[in-house]
C-alpha cells in the first residue's frame, strides 16, 4: 500500500496549524496540544521541508524560534538571536547528530560535552548595565522579546545587581539566558493555599510560571513562587567553554543547574543518557528532556546552523509525560472500605511509552472543580510508575456535545445509597456484603498485617467469593476440605492446608482481628491502640464515641468510624457468626517493657528494612518504651528510614523531624 503524496496544500496546512499551537503556547500560554503531539507535528513538518525544500517560507515554523510578542508588552530587541534546538528522541539521533557534526569538523570527535537539564519553563533574557538589572525579556520570536522587566524584578533568584559578591570583572554590557519556572513542590503548595482560600487552582506549573510572567500587575506575580536557572551568556561572555560559563554565572550570583553535568569525550556522554529518566522524579522541577552541547564554545559556533537550529547542541526529548486524548466516559470504582472512586475512560493514546485507556480522576469534588465534561478533550499525565490522572479538560476545544457529570447516588455494584462524612471529599458504599467491597474486605482480612491465613491470595478470595461460598468474612470458617476440592485449581493437599491455615486463625491476637475488620481509618497503630484498652470485640463495640475520643490519637473520625461501623446490623450479625464458628481473639498481655529508653517517644517506620522486618521493628520500638504511630505529623520525634521510602520521608523532612536508619535506632536503645 502506498501513501497519498504530500501536496503544497498539506504542507500549508500542517504550516499553519503549527503556527496556531505556537501561538497558544507561546502567547496565550494555553496549548491546545501536549508536547510531544507538538513535536510529532514539527517532525512532520520538517520530513515535508526535506523533500521539497522549494516549498520552504519564511513564515514557517522551522525559520522561527518562538511566536511574536504579546501587544500589550513593549518590544525589545535582543542583542543576539535567542534560538531554540533541534530535537532528538532515541539515543540513535544522538549518535546521528554526533556522526554528522564529526564530518563538519574533525575536532568533534575528541571534543568535551556539557548535559543540562531542559527545563519546561519560559526562556527568559536578563539584561545588566554598568552591573545592575536593567530589563527582563522574553524570547519571544528569537529576535524581539516582550518587556516584563517590572514581573522579573519580583523573582526573588534574581540577581539585581552583579557580581553578588567578591570583586569579579563583568562587561560593561551583560545578558544572560534564563529559564524561570516554579518548583513541582511550591506548586503543589500554591494550589493547596488557593484551594483553602476558594481560588482557582492551576492545572501545571510550566503554564502557571508563563501566564503569570505576562500578568500586567507585577504585584500578581509576587504571589507565584517563581524561580529561575541560568544556562549562557547572550552577550558579554568572558569563557571559552560551556562548563566554564557554568561556572561562572554561579560565582556572579546566578543559580546555575545541579545536574548539569560534564562529559569529556562521547563515549562518557553515551553513557549518561541511561541514567536521566530515573533522575527525572528526583529533580525538584518540571523537565521534559535534556540538552546536550559542545563544551567548546567555538568550535560549536563554528558548526553553524541548520535553518535556525545551532548544530553545536541538542535537545534529547524523553518520552511524553503529558498528552491529549478523548474522555469517552467516566466510571466508578468502588473499594475495600466502600470508598467510590471516579476514573477516566480515554481514548488510548501513549504516554511515557505506555498506552493509556484509563487515568484516575482522585475524586468527585475534583471532576466538579475542573468542570470536566464527558467528551472533553482533556490532558493526562503518567511520571514514572505514578498510575496516569488527568490534569484538567482543554475548554477551548469544546464543541458545545460534551456533557456535564453527575455523581451517582446510589453504590454502581449493590445500589445501595451512598454516604459521606463531614470534612472528607470522599463517599462511601456502607454495605459491608457489597459485592466489590467484600472481595476486597476479604483479601484485607486474610492478610498477613491482618488474620493471616496462609495460602488465600485475591485470586482464591475471588474463586471464593464468585462461587458463592462466601457473603461476609465469617464464612471463612464454615469452608471445608469438599467445598475447596470442587473449585478449580485445588486439589486434596491444597484445600487441607488452607483449612488448617484457617483453623489457626481462630486464635488470632486481638489486635490483628480488629485490624482485619476494616473499619475506615483504623490500621495497625490504631489497632494496636484499641486492643490495649479493651478486652475483646464486645468490649470495644460497647464503647461511646467520648470514649474512644479520649484515646491519644483518635479524633472525633476515627471514633465516629468505628460507633458507626457497630451500629450497621450487618456488621454485628457477621461478628455473632466468627464467635458462632469458635473465633476466639487473643487479648494483648500488657507485658512490661524491657527498658524505658524510647518512653515517650513517638516512631514512624517507612521503606524497606534490612535488619529488622516490618513487624520486629514495631516490638523492638514498643518494648523498650517507644510507640509507633502510622503518619507523620508534628507530634513524632523520629522517621525510622528503609530504602524506597514514600512521602512519608518527604513529610518528615518538611516538619525538621530527625531521620534515624536502623542502626542509629539500636544504638539508641544499646548506647543507653
Amino acid at each position: 500500500m502506498t501513501m497519498d503524496p504530500i501536496t503544497l496544500q498539506d504542507y500549508i496546512k500542517i504550516k499553519n496549524e503549527i503556527n496556531f499551537h505556537n501561538y497558544r503556547y507561546h502567547v496565550l500560554d494555553d496549548p491546545l496540544v501536549s508536547d510531544y503531539e507538538y513535536d510529532q507535528m514539527l517532525v512532520q513538518l520538517r520530513e515535508i521541508e526535506a523533500a521539497h525544500p522549494e516549498w520552504i517560507s519564511e513564515d514557517s515554523p522551522s525559520q522561527r524560534s518562538g511566536a511574536a510578542p504579546a501587544e500589550q508588552f513593549r518590544k525589545v530587541s535582543h542583542p543576539a538571536p535567542i534560538l531554540s534546538l533541534a530535537n532528538a528522541f532515541s539515543k540513535d539521533d544522538i549518535y546521528a547528530w554526533f556522526d554528522r557534526n564529526q564530518k563538519l569538523d574533525e575536532r568533534v570527535k575528541n571534543t568535551a560535552f556539557v548535559v543540562e537539564p531542559k527545563i519546561d519553563g519560559l526562556t527568559v533574557v536578563l539584561h545588566y548595565e554598568k552591573n545592575f538589572f536593567t530589563a527582563g525579556v522574553t524570547r519571544g520570536d528569537g529576535l524581539t522579546g516582550e518587556d516584563i522587566t517590572a514581573n522579573i524584578r519580583t523573582i526573588k533568584s534574581v540577581p539585581l545587581k552583579i557580581p553578588v559578591s567578591g570583586m569579579i570583572q563583568v562587561p560593561e554590557t551583560f545578558v544572560v539566558r534564563a529559564e524561570a519556572f516554579i518548583n513541582k513542590r511550591d506548586f503543589e503548595e500554591m494550589n493547596a493555599r488557593l484551594c483553602k482560600l476558594g481560588e482557582k487552582t492551576y492545572q501545571n506549573p510550566r503554564n502557571t510560571a508563563a501566564g503569570s510572567l505576562r500578568q500586567l500587575d507585577p504585584a500578581l506575580v509576587a504571589n507565584r513562587p517563581l524561580t529561575i536557572l541560568a544556562y549562557s551568556v547572550v552577550s558579554g561572555n568572558q569563557k571559552q567553554t560551556q562548563w566554564e560559563t557554568l561556572q561562572y554565572l554561579k560565582s556572579l550570583g546566578f543559580p546555575v543547574s545541579k545536574h548539569a553535568t560534564y562529559c569529556k569525550n562521547f563515549n562518557e556522554l553515551i553513557l549518561q543518557l541511561d541514567k536521566w529518566n530515573d533522575l527525572r522524579e528526583e529533580i525538584p522541577y518540571e523537565i521534559d528532556g535534556i540538552v546536550i552541547k559542545i563544551d567548546d564554545l567555538m568550535l560549536a559556533e563554528n558548526l553553524g546552523f541548520v535553518g535556525k537550529d545551532p548544530r553545536g547542541a541538542i535537545a534529547l526529548k524523553f518520552p511524553a509525560q503529558e498528552v491529549s486524548t478523548q474522555l469517552n466516559d467516566i466510571g466508578v470504582n468502588v473499594g475495600r472500605t466502600g470508598v467510590l472512586t471516579p476514573f477516566a475512560i480515554l481514548e488510548p493514546v501513549e504516554v511515557g511509552g505506555v498506552v493509556v485507556k484509563q487515568a484516575t480522576l482522585h475524586n468527585f469534588d475534583f471532576i466538579a472543580e475542573r468542570d470536566i465534561r464527558i467528551g472533553d478533550r482533556v490532558m493526562i499525565k503518567r511520571a514514572g510508575d505514578v498510575i496516569p490522572y488527568v490534569i484538567g479538560p482543554i475548554v477551548d476545544a469544546r464543541k458545545g456535545k460534551e456533557i456535564p457529570y453527575t455523581p451517582p447516588d446510589k453504590c454502581p455494584v449493590c445500589n445501595q445509597e451512598i454516604e459521606k462524612l463531614d470534612g472528607e471529599v470522599a463517599w462511601y458504599c456502607v454495605n459491608s456484603s457489597c459485592p466489590a467491597q467484600l472481595i476486597r474486605n476479604l483479601e484485607h482480612f486474610v492478610s498477613r498485617q491482618a488474620i493471616d491465613i496462609e495460602g488465600l491470595g485475591i485470586k482464591i478470595v475471588e474463586q471464593l467469593v464468585n462461587s458463592g461460598l462466601i457473603r461476609d468474612m465469617a464464612d471463612l470458617y464454615a469452608l471445608n476440605e469438599e467445598q475447596l476440592i470442587k473449585l478449580e485449581g485445588f486439589a486434596d493437599k491444597k484445600a487441607k492446608k488452607i483449612i488448617e491455615s484457617i483453623e489457626k486463625s481462630k486464635n488470632s491476637p486481638l489486635n490483628k482481628v480488629i485490624n482485619a475488620l476494616g473499619i475506615h481509618g483504623i490500621g495497625e497503630s490504631a489497632s494496636q491502640e484499641l486492643a490495649q484498652r479493651y478486652e475483646d470485640i464486645n468490649s470495644l463495640r460497647a464503647a461511646s464515641i467520648d470514649e474512644l475520643m479520649a484515646i491519644e490519637g483518635f479524633g472525633p473520625n476515627m471514633a465516629e468510624s468505628i460507633t458507626d461501623w457497630f451500629k450497621i446490623e450487618k456488621n454485628n450479625k457477621m461478628i455473632e457468626k466468627l464467635y458462632t464458628f469458635g473465633v476466639r481473639p487473643r487479648p494483648i498481655v500488657h507485658s512490661n517493657p524491657q527498658s524505658d529508653t524510647l518512653s515517650g517517644k513517638r516512631f514512624v517506620v517507612t521503606g524497606t528494612l534490612k535488619r529488622f522486618s516490618r513487624n520486629s521493628i514495631k516490638s523492638y520500638i514498643t518494648e523498650n518504651g517507644g510507640k509507633v504511630v502510622d503518619s507523620v505529623s508534628t507530634k513524632t520525634d523520629f522517621l525510622v528510614l528503609g530504602e524506597n521510602p514514600g512521602s512519608k520521608y518527604e513529610q518528615a523532612l518538611k516538619l525538621g523531624i530527625q531521620i534515624l536508619s536502623e542502626d542509629d535506632l539500636a544504638e539508641m536503645v544499646v548506647g543507653n
